[in-house]
């Protein structure tokens, strides 16, 4: 028992989702009999649920992507697993087959927010025992419920959107390492009107989006139909951009997306179809609301500058008649907007 507690500790001071599953992977390799440990990543493309490897052993160590899964060439349909869609169609918490002789296989589905995204799966060279079932579930019920931990810490508790303090880390990690240059950023397959064109350049774009007007949305309907407006626009922001792009609610009514690989025409049709969507959609109550947004690439600059140029594009959108969508670069091209250093309430530069 001592080594499972040592390597439970150690799991348990991981504050990243990847390197605390990687420490599980690594804790229950390290039981007797086990021969292979994988965490799998579930996923849809085009409505179909698929399966890929996401942390698995390789020359004795464990490995991790973070590669796009719909572009994961070892991608599977999840039928290629019957006994864990069964599992997951009945909302349950393992399942077990056998695949072949001397090895037997247990799943385990990470439950999260009534779906699953992730699976442990652990592979030995004999049937499960009653005991060693109970040994695997604790560990596992360990794992899953820091996880929970984790993701409760990562997010926003009235949208369920991620949280400016999620953001910091996760922009300044990945402008740090290129978001441009990362090994297997490819993007999902883009609609047939979203192309690109000619050799226009794929890059990472941040947007800053805000509500016009929210304040006479409290005053007027008071702040539960002010928080239900916040929660109809996070929905709108999930289903207007790709499982792999990043949704941030920075708090009050700002909120930022990460939108990635795509280029510059595609980006501003899809800042404005999401601006569009929450043009036409109607709010209980309140009616229309409407948006405004800033957008900039992430290519160049630190995280504050970016983020700051975006923060430029969106005022300069409100100040001009609201219900835009700005791209920072073309306003200072046009001679609108200055790149002189600049102060406001969300972000100083210097």
């Amino acid at each position: 028992m001592k080594p499972i507690l040592q390597n439970l500790v150690e799991m348990t001071g991981h504050r990243d989702h990847l390197r605390l599953e990687v420490s599980v992977l690594s804790t229950l390799q390290k039981l007797s009999g086990i021969i292979e440990v994988r965490a799998l990543e579930l996923f849809s493309d085009g409505g179909n649920p698929l399966v890929r490897p996401r942390t698995w052993v390789e020359n004795g160590e464990l490995v991790s992507t973070d590669s796009e899964a719909a572009a994961d060439p070892r991608r599977e349909s999840l039928d290629c697993y019957p006994a864990l869609r069964e599992c997951i169609d009945a909302q349950g918490d393992s399942a077990l087959a056998s695949a072949g002789k001397g090895r037997h296989v247990l799943w385990l589905p990470v439950w999260m927010h009534e779906k699953v995204h992730t699976c442990l799966e652990i592979t030995q060279s004999r049937p499960f025992s009653a005991h060693k079932l109970d040994v695997l579930k604790g560990v596992f019920q360990v794992y899953q419920n820091y996880q929970s931990l984790l993701d409760y810490s990562e997010r926003d508790a009235l949208t369920g959107l991620f949280n400016r303090k999620t953001f910091d880390e996760q922009f300044s990690r990945h402008t740090l390492q290129g978001l441009t240059s990362r090994a297997g950023a490819i993007a999902e397959p883009l609609a047939a009107d979203e192309a690109a064109s000619g050799n226009e350049p794929v890059q990472q774009w941040l947007a800053v989006v805000d509500i016009d007007h929210f304040k006479q949305v409290n005053d007027r309907f008071g702040h539960l139909y002010g928080d239900e407006v916040l929660i109809l626009i996070a929905n709108i922001l999930r289903s207007s951009f790709r499982s792999h792009d990043r949704i941030f609610r920075f708090g009050g009514e700002e909120f930022v997306v990460l939108l990635r690989s795509t280029t510059l025409s595609t980006a501003h049709k899809v800042f404005n179809r999401f601006r569009g969507a929450v043009q036409e959609y109607h709010f209980p109550q309140v009616g229309q609301v409407t948006v405004s947004m800033g957008f900039v690439s992430t290519t160049r600059g630190s995280p504050v500058e970016i983020l700051g140029q975006a923060d430029q594009a969106l005022y300069y959108a409100k100040e001009h008649g609201r219900n835009q969508v700005c791209h920072y670069d073309e306003l200072v091209a046009d001679g609108l907007l200055s790149t002189k250093v600049v102060s406001n309430d969300s972000v100083e530069l210097f």
